[in-house]
């Protein structure tokens, strides 16, 4: 939690002057999903991964009324006009994956999160005999990968879409930028997300628990 507020107290003003990443031949995917050239992120992990999966741009105001939708009981969300709910438009993607395709990939490194906005995503541990351990099933509302989203570490757990899903996404470059030009807007999304965190880590802590006990 201290480094998510580290990030809205210090805005990191360096990132205003790191050069972008030139995209060589994923470019024509920046001109699907991003419509600002401010936008296009193409050193981003999820540019590599949705290709990969299929993901089809959603249309984005579609996009913001599922996300409103799933998080309408949050306060923090809630309490925010119109207008600033709309301010998430320049900062999110928002997307929908076929199933059985693989979001997140277990070990490899992470800068997104994904806000499941319908459809239903297998979070699994996969063991070293290739087999898969079910921690969790993500449904509408719930956020997958925001751990390495933070620390751009190794991702826990591979998660598979069960059924169509559409998903917002949020990188790690999105969230500086929510730092440096929408701390408020930022702090509200970040602190919804870092709620379900927890709440899922507590869960996930219960079933690991489990499966130890049972082997």
């Amino acid at each position: 939690m201290k480094r998510l507020l580290d990030r809205f107290v210090s805005s990191p003003a360096a990132a205003r002057d790191s050069e972008p990443v030139q995209a060589d031949d994923e470019g024509f995917f920046s001109t699907q999903f991003m419509e600002r050239p401010e936008q296009a992120r193409a050193n981003s992990a999820w540019q590599a991964r949705a290709l990969a999966v299929g993901a089809h741009a959603l249309d984005a105001d579609v996009g913001l009324a599922l996300l409103l939708k799933a998080w309408g009981q949050d306060a923090f969300m809630a309490s925010l006009d119109e207008a600033t709910q709309r301010k998430l438009l320049g900062h999110l993607q928002f997307v929908t994956v076929p199933a059985g395709r693989e979001l997140i990939v277990q070990d490899e490194k992470g800068d997104y999160a994904l806000i499941v906005l319908e459809g239903l995503v297998a979070v699994d541990r996969v063991q070293p005999t290739g087999a898969r351990a079910r921690l969790a099933e993500a449904r509408e509302g719930d956020v997958l990968g925001e751990m390495s989203l933070l620390d751009a570490g190794a991702r826990f757990a591979s998660c598979l879409t069960l059924s169509r899903c559409a998903l917002a996404v949020l990188t790690t470059e999105a969230l500086d930028e929510f730092a440096i030009e929408e701390p408020r807007l930022g702090m509200a999304l970040m602190t919804s997300i870092a709620r379900r965190l927890s709440l899922r880590m507590r869960q996930l802590s219960a079933r690991l628990g489990a499966l130890l006990t049972a082997g």
